[in-house]
């Protein structure tokens, strides 16, 4: 479909998105920083110290079922009242020498802190990664390899390519028209999904109900086999980067920066939005 038609289509089901301020402006991020520091009752800490503080007062109990982002703020507001500034200190030391693959509240607690660095990336907004669903359709909206037979080892072998594929496709729509393309493709592949093996960073998954076949979702991606394809590459190929949801405090969406790999090293993505 040409990118005049997908304005068409696009426009009869979804309201002009609203002016936003840059985000660039908004970017928590000191010069220099991978991370933004999260404003935690009083002072700023950076993903370390946050890990740290969570493993210290036990924050890894909470991960099944997995919590939302703002019961593991609220947790992290409790262990910076019971550490304090010095606590935290004294223990982010002994806490950067443990291994997350040895001790698996380690791994849990350095997500955690990944997930609230993330969420925080912006001044007066939330942010978290896209979901398989949500990067799979920016995928098939790109132009990347559109005419020609889909490679799936060049794709693995070419992590920006993707990386960049995904940004240009989501740019094509509406972010709101986005997340709901993202939940309806995720409804029609999970629940024939292989289910990897259960990792410490493994995330919920909602239980797929009817197939997402409304009808934007038949008329925007009417290819199955890219479809297929495009899912399946970005639910279980972590390798490959994406970029931020973000949803202002006044209620727009944008799209945002690509942020670092996670603790683990890659970008795992969930079948569902991580606010």
């Amino acid at each position: 479909m040409s990118h005049p038609a997908f304005d068409a289509l696009f426009a009869r089901v979804a309201p002009a998105p609203a002016p936003v301020s840059s985000l660039r402006e908004r970017d928590r991020r000191q010069d220099g920083e991978d991370f933004p520091a999260v404003p935690v009752a009083g002072l700023e800490l950076s993903v370390g110290e946050m890990a740290a503080a969570l493993f210290e007062t036990g924050a890894d109990e909470l991960a099944v079922p997995v919590p939302d982002t703002d019961t593991l703020y609220g947790v992290l507001h409790g262990a910076v009242r019971t550490l304090g500034p010095a606590g935290i200190a004294n223990v982010l030391g002994t806490f950067e020498e443990l291994d997350g693959a040895e001790f698996f509240e380690v791994a849990y607690c350095r997500r955690f802190a990944y997930r609230l660095a993330l969420s925080f990336w912006y001044e007066g907004a939330r942010a978290r990664p896209m979901t398989a669903g949500e990067a799979a359709v920016a995928l098939y909206l790109s132009d990347a390899y559109r005419h020609h037979h889909i490679d799936p080892a060049t794709f693995r072998r070419t992590p920006l390519l993707v990386s960049r594929a995904i940004r240009q496709g989501a740019a094509l729509v509406p972010v709101e028209t986005l997340m709901r393309l993202g939940a309806a493709m995720v409804r029609e592949f999970a629940v024939t999904a292989v289910t990897p093996p259960v990792t410490p960073v493994a995330t919920q998954v909602d239980a797929p109900s009817t197939p997402g076949r409304d009808w934007l979702y038949r008329q925007a991606l009417p290819d199955y086999h890219r479809r297929r394809f495009c899912f399946d590459l970005m639910r279980f190929d972590a390798r490959q980067p994406s970029p931020l949801i973000v949803r202002l405090d006044g209620g727009a969406y944008a799209v945002g920066a690509t942020p670092p790999a996670g603790p683990d090293g890659t970008w795992a993505r969930t079948l569902r939005a991580e606010w």
